[in-house]
């Protein structure tokens, strides 16, 4: 068994820069203003579009969030319908003898209570793999694995659905465990595309810079790290 922190890491099709001209790109062909666009005109230009309500134009601009989460957070995640989404099968995926991975809750627990979540977690491996050996299959076996199971999980969506997701998903009445790994998302996509989460992150700007975050994206057949792009 091993127990992790839920994580999350952002891959986008090109750089960041790129995608906000795009969506200038979009935007000013409903105003025929093509000629005002140069090389920093979209961070004016999208930050008026998010004042004025016009969103429509920032689903011109997607992005891929990786997440290693629970299964109880990813079942929330998929609700969102206008994302696209892959996972990790428990139908397909075989664990045996493997170490399971479970994800710790974010809300802190005191000693006899985390020990007991630690002892079921244990429990729950032991009799995944009994069954397994006995010759059932994984989507059988599957049966007794909690929602603190470790899931990768895909999200693929445009910035107008991941402003949607983060407003509700950050909002203080959100399940701790969301709200935990979307703060992180949100200030990832923050540093990555400044006006179009501005107004967002100036909501939870606290707790989001108390995570004290580099920021890690992906961009195709490389990986980059940055700190506040």
């Amino acid at each position: 068994m091993k127990v992790i922190d839920p994580s999350v890491i952002v891959s986008l099709q090109s750089a960041p820069h790129f995608i906000m001209q795009t969506i200038e790109d979009a935007g000013r062909t409903c105003y025929k203003s093509e000629d005002k666009i140069n090389e920093t005109s979209h961070v004016a230009f999208i930050e008026r579009l998010v004042r004025r309500g016009h969103e429509a134009m920032l689903e011109h601009g997607h992005a891929t969030a990786h997440f290693r989460i629970d299964r109880g957070v990813s079942h929330e995640l998929v609700r969102h319908r206008l994302a696209s989404f892959a996972q990790e099968s428990t139908r397909y995926c075989n664990y045996k003898d493997k170490d399971i991975e479970f994800v710790k809750p974010s809300t802190e627990l005191d000693v006899d209570s985390m020990n007991a979540w630690g002892w079921h977690m244990q429990e729950c491996e032991v009799v995944y793999n009994n069954l397994i050996k006995a010759g059932y299959s994984p989507q059988v076996a599957r049966a007794v694995l909690p929602n603190s199971l470790a899931t990768d999980l895909v999200v693929t969506a445009n910035l107008r659905e991941w402003r949607t997701i983060l407003k509700l998903r950050c909002a203080k009445d959100a399940h701790p465990d969301m709200r935990y790994i979307m703060l992180q998302l949100l200030s990832d996509m923050h540093k990555l595309f400044p006006p179009v989460f501005e107004d967002i992150y100036q909501l939870y700007k606290e707790e989001v810079d108390a995570l004290n975050r580099n920021l890690v994206y992906v961009l195709p057949h490389t990986e980059e790290a940055g700190t506040d792009a």
